[in-house]
């Protein structure tokens, strides 16, 4: 077979830092199924002045359990301003005579899967494909310039929104093949009037669904290994645990609010680990407001977080409501992570295509008021012991549905197809 596959993320400089993430699961599998896989990204790593040095070239190889990365020089970008977009600009620019020397190097690829999350990236595996003369995937990892216009960040009907999504039907038409993390996103299509069928150039038979996942192997391997010294989670209470980031639009506020109805539930505790900030913030609001059923843990290493998630009895996915169309599902890395863990999950969304109402893994707010989330808590920590357990399987076999082995054999249909 030996089929050669480069895969194109901007960002997956953090896989190589963690030893996980999508493109490295699929890389990893796709070496076990006899393919030969090559990471592409950025030399910075995201939000940071840290960078893998290329020296005066355009790019370095580096391997990684037999995975080559080849890292594109870029300029570090912390924020969200001219630095970052030159950030992706540089990148993109690169990828044109990187490729070109890679493929003098070490032979053109049989394939390019080229992935968002901002477009230039498949912008640019449409236009090396073809100078190439290998087919391209283009992989959806976020609906831009949706995204945009649902935080506000751009007007749909202005000038350059409209501009975005010209090109985003572009990048559509010329892909080989498309593959989409979240299984109602080919409802774009159909609502735009970009298929066959509607008049469009886009044909249906071309566009896939392949959501993200977990390592359910390496996931289970960490609990193990990485084990964590917490007096908190190695108690008998009954914990509600968040894990990520504290910032304004991930609303903690309302976990704590949520905290201060159930003060008299004496057994429970929520437990919240990140950084971010808010934190300052919110740590003030509970001894303000004297909320002591809530503990801050602080950062945490990412590979004590399964064994967190383990040992909590709710884990909890706080999204905001009204800045992101969730009627195309869920395709968040925790989410996997979360039925990995075998614990029921309290979503502070209702979700489009929802996992966890087909999985039946735990419970959706169709509001997010801490009355509500309160009401759930409760709902799942008063469950007869043998329906917590039920949900609790429920979680750990639909893990099993999203495990990056299934996965990877969905991305090698795809491949094959082309």
């Amino acid at each position: 077979m030996n089929q050669k596959v480069w895969i194109w993320n901007h960002y997956a400089i953090n896989s190589y830092r963690n030893q996980g993430g999508r493109h490295y699961w699929f890389a990893e599998n796709l070496i076990k199924k006899g393919y030969k896989p090559t990471i592409f990204c950025a030399n910075t790593f995201h939000n940071s002045t840290d960078q893998i040095d290329v020296g005066d070239s355009k790019f370095t190889i580096k391997e990684l359990n037999n995975i080559p990365y080849v890292f594109v020089k870029t300029k570090p970008a912390v924020g969200n301003g001219l630095n970052r977009i030159l950030n992706m600009l540089l990148f993109f620019f690169n990828l044109f005579s990187v490729s070109k020397k890679i493929a003098k190097k070490r032979d053109k690829p049989d394939v390019i899967l080229a992935s968002s999350v901002h477009p230039l990236t498949m912008i640019a595996g449409i236009l090396v494909g073809k100078r190439l003369s290998v087919p391209v995937i283009c992989e959806v990892r976020d609906l831009w310039p949706e995204a945009l216009f649902y935080v506000g960040k751009l007007k749909e009907k202005s000038l350059f929104g409209r501009l975005l999504t010209r090109g985003e039907y572009w990048i559509y038409k010329n892909a080989d093949a498309l593959v989409f993390t979240k299984e109602g996103d080919v409802d774009h299509i159909i609502e735009e009037k970009w298929d066959h069928k509607n008049g469009g150039k886009i044909d249906l038979s071309k566009v896939y669904y392949i959501n993200n996942g977990v390592d359910v192997e390496a996931f289970c391997d960490s609990i193990e290994s990485y084990q964590l010294e917490d007096d908190d989670l190695q108690n008998d209470s009954f914990k509600v645990v968040y894990t990520g980031t504290i910032r304004t639009v991930n609303n903690i506020g309302n976990i704590l609010d949520t905290a201060k109805l159930l003060k008299n539930e004496k057994d429970i505790e929520f437990l919240i680990y990140g950084e971010g900030n808010e934190k300052d913030n919110l740590e003030k609001k509970k001894e303000q407001e004297m909320i002591k059923n809530v503990t801050f843990k602080g950062f945490v290493n990412k590979k004590y977080i399964p064994f967190i998630l383990k040992h909590s009895s709710i884990n909890v996915l706080n999204y905001s409501q009204d800045k992101y169309n969730w009627s195309r599902g869920n395709s968040s890395n925790k989410l996997f992570e979360y039925m990995a863990s075998g614990t029921p999950i309290i979503s502070t969304v209702q979700m489009g295509y929802s996992i966890i109402e087909r999985y039946n893994v735990g419970v959706e707010l169709a509001q997010n008021t801490p009355e509500d989330f309160a009401k759930a808590i409760l709902e799942i920590k008063n469950l007869p012991k043998t329906e917590y357990a039920k949900m609790s399987r429920n979680a750990k076999n639909a893990a099993d549905d999203f495990d990056f082995k299934k996965l990877t054999d969905k991305l090698i249909h795809v491949i094959e197809k082309v």
